[in-house]
């Protein structure tokens, strides 16, 4: 873990209620499937966001606005100083991915991926990418994924896009696959869960006070003992994960 400052490059509306930031700072260290903790004037507890992307000294987060911490964040502008912990959570391990791993993202859960993608793609793995999302206009970053080489699906429980339903129906359609990263809400993880056909990896969203390790509030049981979704997650592999 680590403190720095961060000035914020840019600040966009890019779906409902989610916004995209760029900050610039020293990255060193960060890795995909981490998250950093940002402090928000006026408000106790930092705010968890996910590691979308890093490019350099430049760091990318897409966040949704959910209450007071992520309003508070939507309405700040180019130049404004954030501290940030950063390096936080066992992130994902690509060791494990094969040729065809099969990345799912859902929601908010869906930023995770993208740096994920970029560097399997690096490795020269036939990535394929399911993104779930309610509704049209809560799409976001399908042809980013597109543009990294990836193969995307997108899923719409309206059907306004994409596959009509859930990111598992668009899975009972797959041919095979080598291995499932995933991140979204936990009824779409115990989903894939149980759809999935090879191991994986599934990162959990979960509230979070210190957000490394000390105060204990997010504790999950799993096969193997008590974990920190903070700590030692968010990323728990299938087979420890308890229901």
């Amino acid at each position: 873990m680590k403190t720095e400052f961060f000035k914020i490059l840019t600040n966009e509306k890019i779906a409902k209620d989610v916004y995209k930031m760029t900050l610039q700072g020293d990255c060193q260290g960060i890795a995909c499937g981490q998250f950093v903790n940002i402090a928000i004037e006026g408000l106790y507890l930092r705010r968890p966001i996910s590691v979308c992307e890093v490019s350099g000294d430049v760091l990318t987060l897409i966040y949704k606005v959910v209450g007071k911490g992520t309003e508070a964040m939507s309405y700040m502008t180019h130049g404004k100083l954030l501290h940030l912990l950063t390096g936080l959570g066992n992130g994902y391990d690509l060791s494990q991915s094969g040729q065809r791993p099969l990345l799912i993202g859902g929601g908010v859960g869906v930023p995770p991926m993208y740096q994920l993608a970029k560097e399997l793609r690096a490795l020269d793995k036939e990535v394929t990418v399911i993104l779930g999302f309610n509704k049209e206009e809560e799409i976001f970053y399908a042809k980013e994924f597109e543009a990294l080489g990836a193969k995307v699906y997108v899923a719409t429980v309206d059907g306004s896009v994409g596959e009509k339903g859930f990111v598992t129906d668009v899975m009972k359609k797959l041919p095979d696959y080598t291995y499932v990263y995933t991140c979204g809400p936990e009824p779409m993880l115990k989903a894939v869960y149980n759809e999935s056909k090879t191991s994986g990896q599934f990162s959990f969203e979960e509230r979070m006070g210190c957000g490394f390790g000390a105060c204990m509030g997010c504790s999950c049981k799993t096969k193997y003992g008590n974990k920190r979704i903070c700590k030692e997650g968010p990323v728990l592999t299938k087979e420890e994960i308890i229901w």
